[in-house]
C-alpha cells in the first residue's frame, strides 16, 4: 500500500494537442513530460518552427516530487498574463515533472490582460484534462552484500516485505540492490543493517520511475 508521500503526479508521454479559440485567436495547448530544464528548451524551440506564425508560446513547468521547482514564461504577453495561469493549473492538477505549452496565434483582436488570463488558463485545463495522469513512488535503494549460506533469510525477507530488487549478484559473495518506498526506508534499512551476516549501504539520489497503481 502506498503511503501519501511517496506519491506524486505527472505524465509520462506527451498529450494530444488541443486548441481553444478566442476572438478568432487561437491557442494551441499541449502537456509534455519533461525530466530536466533542458528538455523545455527542446520542446519550445520545436513548437516555434512548427508554429512559424504564432505570436507567442507561453509555458509554465514543474520539476521534482518533494521540493520542487518552477517557471513559468510570458514569451512578450503582458506580465503574468500567460505563464502564471499556465501554472496555476499545474498546481491545481498537482503534477510535477510536466511542461505545459500554450502556442497562441492572433487572431486580428485584443483580449486585454483579463481576456488573456483566462484564455491561458483555459487551454492549460483543457490540455490537462486531456492528458494521461500517472502515479508514481518516490523510491530510495539499499544495497544489500552477504555470502551465499545468508541467502534464505535475506530472499525471504524481501518477500515478506514485498520489496522490489533492482539488480543482483549470485556468487560465493552475494550482493542485492533492492528499491524501497521513501517511507519504509528507514525501518527496512535497519532490519537488514541489524541482520547478521548482512552489510547493508545507503545508495545516494532517490529514483521517481517507479509506476503507482
Amino acid at each position: 500500500m502506498e503511503k501519501k508521500e511517496d506519491v506524486y503526479r505527472t505524465v509520462t508521454k506527451t498529450s494530444p494537442e488541443i486548441l481553444y479559440k478566442d476572438r478568432k485567436s487561437k491557442f494551441y495547448a499541449q502537456v509534455h513530460p519533461i525530466t530536466s530544464e533542458d528538455d523545455v528548451k527542446l520542446i519550445v524551440e520545436e513548437l516555434r518552427r512548427k508554429y512559424h506564425s504564432a505570436n507567442h508560446v507561453c509555458y509554465a513547468w514543474q520539476l521534482g516530487a518533494q521540493n520542487p521547482i518552477y517557471r513559468a514564461n510570458d514569451d512578450g504577453e503582458p506580465n503574468n498574463s500567460a505563464g502564471m495561469p499556465i501554472y496555476g493549473q499545474i498546481q491545481s492538477f498537482n503534477v510535477t515533472n510536466a511542461l505545459i505549452t500554450v502556442t497562441r496565434i492572433f487572431g486580428g483582436t485584443k483580449l486585454g490582460v483579463g481576456g488573456l488570463i483566462q484564455a491561458y488558463k483555459t487551454a492549460a485545463q483543457i490540455a490537462l484534462e486531456s492528458a494521461k495522469i500517472v502515479k508514481k513512488t518516490i523510491t530510495a535503494q539499499i544495497r544489500l552484500q552477504f555470502e551465499y549460506p545468508v541467502m534464505d533469510i535475506v530472499m525471504r525477507t524481501i518477500k515478506q516485505k514485498d520489496l522490489e530488487i533492482a539488480s543482483q549478484k549470485m556468487e560465493l559473495d552475494c550482493e542485492l540492490v533492492i528499491s524501497i518506498p521513501l517511507s519504509e526506508l528507514e525501518e527496512i534499512f535497519q532490519l537488514f543493517d541489524e541482520m547478521h551476516g548482512v552489510d547493508a549501504t545507503m545508495i545516494d539520489g532517490l529514483n521517481q520511475d517507479r509506476l503507482g497503481c
